[in-house]
């Protein structure tokens, strides 16, 4: 990764240099005592590494008590390009419809029993154009990445990462193509409801943004700042945080696993405290994930976004962990282990 601007990403750079590794002495715990649980070794499948995983980053034995869905909300320069099939007032209309509870990631945290903050990033302020000219200066991308930073300023163990934003599969499409390559075919999908035209104007436009910027794509925070938006710049920074402060997080789809990208590749290892929700029926994700070598957690066909998929997934999680940490084991419950 590129270290030479000596400009704002210069912290998040020297942030990425300093992330805390796994607590294997904490992993190693978690597999004796699942090994002593009251059921055959292996019989929770998934669970039991999910189990494992949450040990690993927190360092302690898994429990999930303060989940929190961040979804973070921006608006982009490009839509005037005719991207989206609807306007950018939508974003700040669906922010709305967050805050009064009537959207479906209101319900699924209610069904879970998880938190849920919106932030509103400067929905009155898109984006520049991708295709004319960067997304934002450098200062800009890398305040925005702080204030992501904050989603867990307020305490929580479990870190579930969303957004909302009028043309951001288009700029997810645009971070793909630039940090994995191929054709801007490969990357772009119906979003929120393109016809097959749609899609190719999509393309059109993913194609000629990367071209613009071409000279300045090796660096993945350049990346970032000129093909992005605030709400992947703040998603990224979230994910950051939560690997500084050991808290798990777990990415949504389509266009929160584009946040995830970035610091993939600055740094493979850098999303080793992430879990991945779901496959998004958004036909490039599976593509963006297998570049990745990350595994979705589930696949139920879904595209909407806000969080939705990495809430359910948050279910899971909360699952996982209580039947490690509040399952009897064989000598508690007093029931016959099996013979070795």
């Amino acid at each position: 990764m590129s270290s030479s601007s000596g400009l704002p990403f210069d912290d998040i750079r020297a942030l990425l240099n300093e992330l805390p590794g796994p607590d294997t002495h904490a992993a190693q715990k978690v597999a004796e005592r699942d090994a002593q649980l009251t059921k055959p070794p292996g019989s929770l499948g998934k669970l039991e590494d999910i189990a494992v995983w949450l040990a690993t980053w927190t360092g302690r034995r898994p429990q999930v008590t303060r989940p929190l869905v961040a979804i973070f909300a921006g608006n982009h320069g490009v839509t005037k390009q005719g991207v989206s099939p609807f306007p950018s007032e939508v974003t700040a209309q669906m922010v709305a419809n967050f805050s009064n509870g009537g959207a479906a990631i209101n319900q699924i945290c209610i069904a879970h029993d998880l938190g849920l903050k919106v932030f509103d990033l400067a929905l009155e302020l898109p984006t520049q154009d991708i295709s004319e000219e960067a997304a934002m200066d450098e200062r800009t991308c890398a305040a925005t990445m702080a204030f992501g930073m904050e989603a867990i300023a307020g305490g929580t163990d479990l870190l579930c990462i969303g957004e909302m934003g009028i043309g951001n599969t288009t700029i997810a499409s645009a971070i793909y193509l630039a940090l994995f390559g191929g054709k801007p075919q490969d990357w772009v999908g119906p979003g929120t409801g393109h016809d097959p035209e749609g899609v190719a104007l999509k393309a059109d436009v993913i194609g000629r943004a990367v071209a613009l910027h071409k000279d300045h794509l090796r660096d993945p925070l350049e990346v970032l700042r000129r093909l992005g938006g605030r709400e992947i710049a703040a998603m990224t920074g979230a994910i950051l945080a939560g690997r500084a402060q050991r808290i798990p997080v777990v990415v949504d789809g389509f266009v929160a696993t584009a946040a995830a990208a970035i610091l993939h590749a600055a740094d493979p290892g850098a999303l080793d405290h992430c879990l991945f929700a779901h496959a998004s029926a958004e036909p490039a994700h599976k593509r963006a994930l297998d570049a990745m070598n990350k595994k979705p957690l589930l696949d139920l066909g879904m595209r909407l976004g806000e969080g939705t998929g990495a809430a359910l997934a948050a279910g899971i999680v909360k699952a996982a962990a209580l039947c490690h940490s509040g399952m009897a084991t064989f000598e508690e419950a007093a029931v016959s282990n099996r013979e070795d």
